[in-house]
This record gives structure tokens, sequence and C-alpha cells, in this order.
């Protein structure tokens, strides 16, 4: 939001986020460039909005929509999660910060124009991370944000929250609030802005992406957002295998575990568990066994 802005130009603007097409985005466009403040210090606004109108025309005219050049060929892994926000919200920091992403940081708007993709480990788990380029930018691709598995939604004040959820009305994932740069505030700040996220029954955490302030338990947060759980398996007499666990949905059984390992259960012989859902370590169980997050499980074979 600029300084000094006339309320047509918030008008706008409002209209130009909540725009479903090129031609009504372009119509914003026309009335945010007429109404945008003239002031000295409005002057990279106004140069940033008449470029944006410029590609937006030739994009239109061309009658491309380049689909195949913004989804990038993305393969989705079992767990995916996608960080959208405004430009300027931190979204480049905070993937490399949970993946071995190597973003590119600016101070410039819209840095990002394509999708970016990094994998966070999670004890042993791939989790598939992706950054969306900003909403508001051409290249915002609200394909992968429907069809991901969860998503991060990115803000640094609680007025975009709301406009940010407008753009999600076809989303099916998980939504996690993570509200980012609470370096810049005080503690009493922090307190009001907990009680408002609270309030309004959101799932949300408070981070700083600059500091890592909470990041590792913002892991722990998008692990469980997605309703799955990690079973680790054990050959008979030896240690267990914790480098790649199995990732199951939360209702699963043993039945559905034997599944990603054998063709089939008729070579299984015994069967042995050891974690959380077991009544004592080593308890033999059947097929129907409800699994916990973190179970071990021995299969012995004929």
């Amino acid at each position: 939001m600029p300084i000094n802005a006339h309320p047509e130009y918030l008008a706008a603007e409002k209209e130009y986020f909540a725009a479903q097409n090129l031609e009504e985005k372009l119509e914003a466009l026309e009335k945010m460039i007429s109404v945008a403040p003239s002031h000295k210090g409005a002057e990279k606004l106004r140069a940033e909005l008449k470029t944006r109108y410029k590609k937006l025309k030739e994009k239109l005219d061309k009658g491309k929509t380049k689909k195949g050049a913004r989804k990038q060929g993305i393969k989705k892994e079992e767990a995916q999660t996608v960080i959208v926000g405004f430009t300027g919200s931190g979204k480049s920091t905070l993937l490399n910060d949970l993946t071995n992403a190597k973003a590119e940081i600016g101070n410039y708007i819209f840095v990002t124009k394509r999708p970016i993709v990094g994998i966070m480990n999670y004890y042993g788990t791939r989790v598939q991370v992706i950054e969306i380029p900003a909403i508001g930018s051409e290249y915002y691709d609200r394909g992968i944000v429907n069809n991901a598995d969860l998503i991060l939604i990115l803000i640094t004040n609680l007025e975009e929250l709301e406009k940010i959820r407008g753009f999600l009305d076809k989303a099916r994932g998980k939504q996690i609030v993570a509200f980012n740069k609470t370096d810049l505030f005080n503690e009493n700040e922090k307190r009001k802005i907990v009680a408002t996220l609270q309030s309004r029954k959101y799932d949300f955490i408070l981070i700083s992406a600059k500091n890592k302030e909470n990041i590792e338990e913002l892991k722990d947060k998008i692990f469980h957002g997605f309703g799955k759980i990690r079973v680790y398996t054990k050959e008979p007499g030896e240690e267990t295998n914790r480098e790649r666990p199995l990732i199951l949905p939360g209702d699963s059984n043993i039945k559905d575990a034997a599944k990603k390992i054998f063709k089939g259960t008729a070579e299984i012989k015994e069967i042995k568990i050891w974690g959380p859902s077991s009544k004592f370590p080593g308890q033999k169980v059947g097929l129907e066994h409800r699994l916990k997050d973190l179970d071990v499980v021995e299969f012995k074979t004929r």
C-alpha cells in the first residue's frame, strides 16, 4: 500500500487483487495508474504499475497463457506445501530457511518469477516446499496452489490475510498462517497479533525468517498439518532403519504399510511392533492393527 494513497487508488488496488482474468487486471491497473499518488516518493510505484500494465497487455494481445512455462513441470512429492504471500513478505528467505533451496532474495518487487522448489528434510521425511510467485504478480500460479496438500500463508500484517484468502477459494489443502518479521514487533504487539489470530480460529505461528525464530516449530507444524504419520521398519535381529520412514495417511494400519513394501501379504509370517501404538515393545500384531506416528514395524517373511 503506497504512502498517502487516495481512496480511489485503494479501491482500484482491491479490484486488481480480486481480478479473475487478464482483462479485469488490465482495467483495474488503468484505474490504479490514473489515481496513483503523484508525489516524488511514489515515482517507483508509478513506474512499476506502467511496467506491469505493459507486460499484461502484451500477454493479452498475443493470446498466450504460457501455462507450460509457469508450471515448470513440477513433479509432486508425497507431501507438498506451497508458500503464498505478497511481494516483500519474505517467501524466498523462508524457503531457504526450510529447505535446501537457494532462492534469490532482493529488495525490489516481484523478485520470484517462477515456482521455486526445495526439499525440507523432516527427520528422514522428504517434504516438498514450493515458493509461488507473489500474489499480484502475473506469474502467480493458481494451479499449483489449488492442488497442494498444504498452503503456508505468509503475511507481515493482519490486513493481508483476508486479501490472500480470496485467492484460495478453490484450494483444497490445509491452510497454516505464518506471521513473518516478528523481529520488528515488541512483545505487546505480538500478544495482540496472537489474540486476533486465535479469535479468528486460524492455525498459525509467529516467525522471523530473517532471524530464524520459530523455524523448527514451523517445520513441526507443516509436517503434522498433512495429517500423515511416519512408520519405520526393521529386519528381524537388525537395527531400525530411520533414514527413510514410510509416509502413510493418519488412519493407516499394518496392511497399508505392508503394501508399500511387499507385492502381497501372503509372504508375511509374523509382525512385531514397537512405539506409540504398541502395548509393550515387540508386541505381535495382525494386519488390521492401527498404526501411530513413529511406530516401528518388523515383518518376518516365510
